[in-house]
């Protein structure tokens, strides 16, 4: 795949295909969205702290996509990405997550990503002292010595000398170090030193009354004072080579770097999905004339993130003004303009997503690289058994699937889940015991046999997800 600052609105939009069937218009949206990240990085300077990203707002029922979308486009981005629910934040002083919650998790993400970014590049020096060590545990080095001999038990003279002995020891650490590269010593038991683990989580009485970030702190700073002793395990050359090999990456990378590098890239490539944004919209339960505190009071702490803000963070401070917001929610019983206006204000692009039809469950099926058909295809592969799907039998699936989400409640695409669950359990159950082998072909006459239960009982509480 192409790096993603050089491919364009409509390269993205085709890797979105791979694995989102239509939803063209939010596709475009969201393309657009991650190609002006670029742009702004590549306009002039004193133009670039002026333009500020135009967060999304996607509206439609579930199981069309909406997360999807957002998870596939920070992959291609290569971009920090969290996906929050704002039904679980609370207005401050209430019991709940503050929304500042979701920009320290953003950086936490961004942390990670340059953290495995930087190990890549200093694994190959890694994996040299990694060897080193284990080296070092089958056969203890000797430090070269001038010639001089030893008397012998006898009273005799020896030939032996500590050079000799050095030279021996070189040439038996050489024969091992080949040993270890062509992997002939995996299984073999070594005893290596690891580094202790600091303090355990520090749980605290009364901590309701500090803050992440301050409890956070405190957690770092004792770790700082407690000593960490390196402790001796016996592990396998192959188990050692790992544990060792985090260790030594470790030691090469310059955390305040990776922190600041970080930083950076939250700030500048950062994606926060806040999905259900319609369960704080205040329209909707709204009774009497009094404002519903915790709801509203939520989105009033959440406009000063989305509108641009400094949140501390254990890693350091971050500026969300250029932060990508994308909000979806199904907008079942509240509207949009529920959302009180500043807020509204925030995400200026709408995308209605559009109900999935039946010729969408089809495409659903057979084409995304993920398709629900292929995940089974491969669960059955591991079992050396092939399973094959008729068209028919597909489009079967498909009409089985739209009726119940037209009958029972809208699920979208998740209803797929159940009705392949419903029609492929049985096998399932029986490989490897009765079916080892061989292949299982799924015709349509199989599905309307397998899924009569499900369309002529209305009662579908033990089928709704």
């Amino acid at each position: 795949m192409l790096h993603p600052q050089y491919l364009t609105p409509q390269q993205i939009v085709q890797e979105l295909d791979k694995y989102i069937v239509g939803q063209n218009e939010a596709k475009r949206n969201v393309a657009i969205a991650l190609r002006n990240r670029w742009r702004r990085m590549n306009a002039a300077p004193e133009m670039r702290n002026e333009i500020i990203p135009n967060n999304i707002l996607m509206i439609g029922a579930t199981g069309v996509g909406k997360t999807e979308i957002a998870r596939r486009l920070a992959k291609i981005a290569d971009a920090p990405f969290v996906k929050v629910e704002a039904s679980k934040f609370t207005e401050v002083g209430y019991v709940g997550r503050d929304v500042e919650s979701m920009v320290r998790d953003l950086v936490e993400q961004s942390v990670n990503m340059v953290k495995a970014k930087k190990k890549e590049e200093v694994k190959e020096k890694a994996i040299q002292a990694v060897e080193e060590i284990i080296l070092d545990a089958l056969i203890p080095p000797m430090r070269k010595a001038t010639g001089f001999t030893i008397a012998a038990t006898d009273g005799s003279q020896s030939d032996q000398t500590p050079k000799d002995d050095a030279e021996l020891n070189e040439r038996t650490r050489s024969v091992f170090r080949e040993k270890i590269r062509n992997g002939e010593l995996e299984n073999r038991k070594i005893e290596i030193d690891v580094k202790g683990s600091g303090t355990p989580g520090v749980g605290m009485i009364g901590a309701g009354m500090m803050d992440e970030v301050s409890m956070m702190n405190l957690q770092e700073m004792l770790n700082g004072m407690m000593p960490k002793k390196p402790k001796k395990r016996k592990l396998t050359v192959a188990e050692a080579r790992k544990v060792l090999l985090e260790e030594e990456a470790a030691k090469l990378i310059d955390m305040d770097e990776v922190k600041e590098e970080a930083i950076r890239k939250a700030e500048d490539a950062g994606i926060i999905f806040i999905d259900e944004i319609d369960k704080i919209a205040s329209g909707a339960n709204k009774k009497g004339g009094g404002p519903d505190v915790s709801r509203e009071g939520v989105q009033r702490d959440l406009l000063p993130i989305v509108e641009g803000t400094s949140v501390n963070t254990k890693h350091g401070v971050i500026n969300t003004d250029h932060v990508l917001f994308i909000a979806a929610g199904a907008f079942h019983i509240s509207k949009p303009s529920d959302l009180i206006p500043e807020l509204q204000g925030r995400f200026p692009i709408r995308v209605e997503l559009n109900n999935l039809t039946k010729e969408d469950f089809v495409r659903i099926l057979k084409e995304p690289k993920n398709a629900l058909t292929r995940q089974y295809q491969a669960l059955f592969e591991a079992e050396g058994v092939s399973v094959s799907f008729d068209d028919e039998a597909v489009d079967e699936v498909a009409q089985t699937a739209f009726e119940i989400n037209a009958e029972i409640e809208n699920i979208g695409a998740r209803r797929l889940h159940t009705v392949m669950s419903k029609l492929l359990n049985e096998f399932l159950f029986d490989v490897p015991d009765k079916i080892s082998s061989g292949s299982i072909k799924i015709s349509k006459a199989m599905v309307k046999e397998k899924l009569s239960g499900l369309v002529k009982n209305k009662d579908l509480s033990e089928y709704i997800l």
